[in-house]
């Protein structure tokens, strides 16, 4: 039973650790895009 709580927690953690990677992912995209909307504004 404890490997199976353990088991559950890892699988846990690695889905918000891959979830906290697609955020800072998506927040580059993002700060990249503005950037060159700026650059083509001027």
């Amino acid at each position: 039973m404890n490997y199976l709580f353990i088991a559950n927690i890892c699988v846990w953690a690695g889905i918000g650790a891959y979830l906290c990677f697609l955020h800072a992912s998506q927040t580059r995209l993002a700060k990249r895009i503005d950037h060159l909307e700026i650059i083509h504004e001027q």
